[in-house]
């Protein structure tokens, strides 16, 4: 590990710099910047003006320390100088107004929030110009409340440098919240002194999977662990907060447990014979709410955590929990019965809101994946939107409070590419730039509606992500277009102004040593994806005679013929999933007419578990009861095949009928899925 790659990383990527000149080039985009006529030159000599408001003496020590490499030395304070800062309580709290002329420049904020992030618009320009600062009048603030970056140690551990070192990169980029996932069931990495077998059991696996998940049973045969002492927490909280970055911590309920119930079985329903898993995926082995002591348990846990983190929230996960340990459970059937509720599901509902009852009485809120919805959720929980946008939109409709994190736009270890084989590994998925930067946080709500978003965040979850290296390619350049999605104001983006800014920033980068994504690699979208289809198929009913998924209902039933193909990514709302099953699907034209093409896409995605049909039965019919084969296509990719990929099941010759049947049958494999986007008759 590089010791300041992610502060000079940040550094650089920001500044789009990219040689010295009259350009004024910040990520994100300003709201307002006005060029004016010449220059003011930045050095060692060049003096900060700031009064005796510690907040602000803080900030300017910061910006001094941050742009020392550049300008040959650390600047002085004093109460008068060539750089100025000052509150304006004229301005918004987080607003901020940057005004560089020859004679000097001058920084003012609502608070003193608003003059540090004026001051990282600053810092941009004067590493861009390698301390010649272009003349110019900014004006600014941002659009969303919550603008975040999450980091995933649980899974690889990352020490408390590397941790500072991730929140530098939030702070020059104007994100203000750390979201922290402390607890998982490879790691725990929160020192709690009521519990020391949390982290002395805990926090250590005995090895780690080499490969990814999906396909490989090879271990490293190493322990790997780690844990941030409480002393080291406040360490951290206080960096961030002097960076005026909130920290939130994650402690995961009621599931990804397994460290917890390892350190104490007498958490889990059996009560014994826990470990602390050594691959990734999603485990059975959860948090027993039919025991007291379990909450007791939690409980305790938190009363620390809130003694170390004054976030006014905390993230309690809630995300998949296997409910099939409490089926078995007598305790927590029981549960059950004497609380009135009617399932599972509401034995976690009901965890979920006793928690947030207990923290809100302690003076805190919760934020719960899109989970917690299921079973019902307290009014007064903030629901952090991961699986697409459809959770957060269903809570924002109901009154809850909303981060838009949805996967298909937000999180960081998916690819950049559609050639897996060229990249560092990712948990999978396909995510580009353009994917991210596109990412509406008000998906399909009304104007009463929105004022329940929070904001946006980017996640980066370590499981296939163990060195800095990896981490440079899966963060960069796609933290830069959350920040500049939860920044600016939806109008004001711009994709190719945005692009051209960033690619700069990787060449910069590329020349010095880092390893970010080559936009010049990006494939760019599907082309399929980019023209309305217009057939015999388009808005004509579709009769579901397999159900799809709930997880994955693209637009729902008329999906299929709305003349949409699918981009890249099967969470993009055109792309339509079945898990272990054939799939059978039946379009009525509405009257029988000539017909002489019918056909489907199929995808594979090798590390999502996602394959082609075995095979493609066509058939038409007059009546839907007699139906006429037509042809059965057989599957050519090969199961090993690692790339995504894409292909046409299809017919083409002379028939007539009312109703054209597809059906696509299951390859056989466990756990998998098949995805299909358009049906498509001529």
């Amino acid at each position: 590990m590089k010791r300041l790659f992610f502060s000079l990383c940040a550094v650089g990527l920001s500044c789009a710099a990219f040689g010295a000149g009259p350009e004024v080039n910040i990520v994100p985009k300003p709201l307002s910047v006005t060029p004016g006529a010449g220059t003011f030159t930045v050095t060692a000599s060049t003096v900060i003006g700031v009064d005796k408001n510690a907040e602000l003496r803080r900030s300017a020590r910061i910006f001094a320390g941050e742009v020392a490499p550049v300008v040959g030395g650390v600047m002085k304070t004093a109460a008068e100088g060539d750089v100025r800062l000052a509150v304006d309580g004229s301005l918004e709290a987080e607003a901020y107004t940057l005004a560089v002329t020859p004679s000097g420049v001058e920084v003012r904020g609502g608070t003193p929030q608003g003059v540090f992030h004026g001051l990282q618009s600053l810092r941009q320009l004067v590493i861009d110009g390698e301390g010649v600062v272009p003349a110019v009048t900014v004006s600014d603030k941002p659009y969303f409340a919550h603008r975040g970056g999450m980091l995933d140690p649980c899974r690889h551990f990352w020490t408390v440098d590397e941790v500072k070192e991730y929140i530098d990169i939030l702070a020059i980029h104007k994100l203000n919240k750390f979201h922290w996932h402390l607890t998982d069931d490879q790691g725990w990495r929160i020192e709690i002194k009521k519990y020391p077998e949390l982290t002395r059991v805990g926090s250590v696996r005995g090895e780690t999977l080499i490969g990814h998940h999906h396909t490989s049973s090879e271990y490293d045969k190493t322990p790997h662990g780690g844990y941030y002492t409480q002393k080291q927490i406040r360490e951290i909280v206080k960096y961030a907060a002097d960076r005026y970055i909130t920290v939130i911590p994650e402690i995961e309920l009621p599931g990804h447990a397994v460290a917890a119930l390892t350190s104490y079985p007498w958490l889990g329903c059996k009560g014994e014979g826990y470990e602390v898993r050594r691959r990734w995926g999603i485990s059975k082995e959860v948090f027993c709410p039919g025991k007291e002591t379990t909450f007791e348990f939690l409980q305790n846990v938190f009363a620390e955590v809130l003694e170390l983190f004054p976030s006014e929230f905390i993230h309690i996960g809630g995300d998949e929990c296997p409910k099939d340990s409490w089926k078995q459970c007598p305790l927590c059937q029981e549960r059950i019965r004497t609380e009135g509720l009617k399932d599972e599901f509401e034995l976690q509902s009901y965890t979920v809101r006793r928690m947030e009852k207990w923290l809100r009485e302690h003076g805190r809120k919760i934020i719960g994946w899109d989970e917690i919805l299921e079973g019902g959720v307290s009014p007064t929980a903030t629901v952090m939107s991961w699986r697409g946008s459809k959770g957060g939109i269903a809570a924002a409709k109901a009154g809850n409070h909303v981060i838009m994190a949805p996967n298909v736009h937000c999180y960081l270890d998916y690819y950049q590419t559609k050639t897996p084989t060229k990249e560092p590994m990712a948990i999978g998925g396909y995510v580009p730039m353009r994917k991210v930067y596109e990412l509406d946080p008000y998906d399909q709500l009304t104007p009463g509606e929105r004022a329940y978003i929070l904001g946006v965040q980017g996640n980066l979850w370590c499981e296939h992500v163990p060195t800095a290296e990896h981490a440079e390619h899966m963060i960069w350049p796609r933290l830069l277009a959350i920040a500049e999605v939860g920044w600016s104001a939806p109008e004001r983006k711009d994709y190719d102004d945005f692009h051209a800014r960033v690619l700069d920033a990787v060449a910069w980068m590329q020349q010095r040593g880092y390893h970010p994504f080559d936009q010049k690699n990006a494939v760019g979208p599907r082309p399929e994806s980019l023209d309305t289809l217009h057939c015999l198929s388009t808005g004509r009913q579709v009769v579901y005679r397999t159900p799809y998924s709930p997880k994955y209902p693209a637009a729902g039933d008329a999906s299929l013929t709305d003349g949409l193909c699918g981009g890249w990514n099967y969470g993009d709302r055109r792309w339509q999933g079945w898990l272990d099953t054939d799939v059978e699907l039946v379009v009525d034209l509405g009257e029988r007419q000539p017909v002489k093409r019918i056909a489907a896409c199929f995808m594979q995605g090798f590390y999502a578990d996602i394959w082609m049909p075995r095979a493609v039965e066509i058939s038409v019919s007059d009546d839907d009861r007699h139906y006429t084969p037509l042809a059965v296509v057989e599957n050519d990719i090969p199961f090993e095949y690692k790339q995504d990929c894409y292909r046409e099941f299809g017919w083409s010759g002379q028939t007539a009928a009312r109703y054209v049947r597809l059906k696509a049958l299951h390859n056989g494999h466990p756990g998998g899925w098949i995805f299909t986007d358009e049906i498509i008759v001529e």
